[in-house]
């Protein structure tokens, strides 16, 4: 499995990495089995977070089964405040199981406000320092999917890490990474295949791999089949040919601009609903079958059958989504499941 350097963290990772989202739909034994094929395939690199129920726990066991020393573990916490990052933490670390994690993220900070909280002194990132210094976590990182924060960030020397958003749909973060390698910050690539929309997953990763900028790109995981196809792309890693690339881009184009890359402008809305949130909660819903996960979450909060079809957020969306129309789908997705 070819190798990159993850930006100052010295971490040499393998260019496919595990993402863990999808090992919430398995149980312990075909976790274990995921993981000894990602030993056995050349994968080192493990992707996991505290919203994702219990692939902390299934993934710290399987690791310790076939050994600790294998993996470089990442694991993310979306809370921003000191108190709530410290449960988090607590809970992580007893989940996995494991003396300490290499990469301790913050998890999908999109907003600024959120952003300057985990930042300021009573804020996530102060007890992230103290874990450090403490010998609990080897490096801190950041995930969003928003570009405006991360350029925020790579401007800094808080985090030795970003992870975000790339694939021949969404091709937002190019300068970012681009800027980020020269900051010596290692780049996580998620979403490499669309979040599921895109169907020549193979190539789509073949040509994510192809930017020299990104260290890693973590393709969920469900199953041995997926490890084993997966690893196949970063063990006889190659360029696209002419014609595959024309094959990709004939796919990706004909999604247009019907397709939300989180990018946040159409917020606030009016009634509160996060809109990005309710595509991403449709597509785990649809695409993952991850209802048990992903219900729990649209119903805590204002949701798809809260719209009142304002209209506020259509003309703020630079993709020019129908987004009621898009929203009434997923009410409707939500409702019938």
């Amino acid at each position: 499995m070819e190798k990159r350097r993850l930006g100052k963290t010295g971490f040499e990772v393998s260019v496919i990495g595990l993402g863990g989202i999808p090992i919430q739909r398995c149980n312990q034994e075909i976790s274990d089995e995921i993981i000894e094929q990602a030993l056995k395939s050349g994968i080192n690199f493990i992707d996991t977070a505290r919203l994702y129920s219990v692939s902390e726990e299934y993934l710290g066991n399987s690791i310790n089964k076939v050994g600790r020393e294998h993996f470089i573990v990442a694991t993310k916490s979306a809370q921003v405040t000191y108190e709530g990052i410290k449960a988090d933490f607590e809970t992580s670390y007893a989940k996995l199981g494991i003396d300490v994690i290499d990469l301790y993220q913050f998890h999908n900070v999109s907003k600024i406000e959120n952003y300057e909280k985990l930042l300021s002194e009573d804020g996530a990132y102060k007890y992230a320092l103290e874990l450090k210094e403490k010998g609990l976590i080897r490096e801190i990182g950041i995930t969003s999917h928003s570009k405006d924060i991360l350029d925020i960030a790579v401007e800094t020397d808080y985090f030795s890490t970003i992870q975000f958003p790339y694939n021949p749909v969404e091709l937002q973060g190019e300068e970012l990474f681009k800027r980020a390698k020269e900051r010596d910050i290692g780049v996580i690539v998620m979403k490499p295949i669309g979040g599921g929309v895109i169907t020549q997953g193979e190539l789509s990763l073949r040509y994510i791999l192809e930017n020299e900028n990104v260290t890693t790109a973590i393709p969920g995981m469900g199953s041995v089949d997926e490890v084993v196809r997966n690893a196949e792309i970063g063990n006889d890693f190659r360029d696209l040919s002419e014609e595959e690339r024309a094959k990709l881009f004939e796919e990706t184009g004909s999604l247009g601009n019907d397709f939300c890359r989180r990018c946040m402008y159409c917020a606030p809305c009016s009634v509160g609903i996060d809109i990005p949130m309710m595509f991403t909660l449709n597509n785990y819903l649809t695409k993952y079958g991850l209802e048990h996960w992903a219900r729990p979450r649209y119903e805590s909060m204002p949701n798809a059958n809260d719209c009142i079809e304002c209209g506020d957020c259509e003309p703020r969306c630079p993709y020019e989504l129908k987004i009621i129309e898009k929203l009434k789908v997923v009410a409707n997705n939500f409702d019938k499941a």
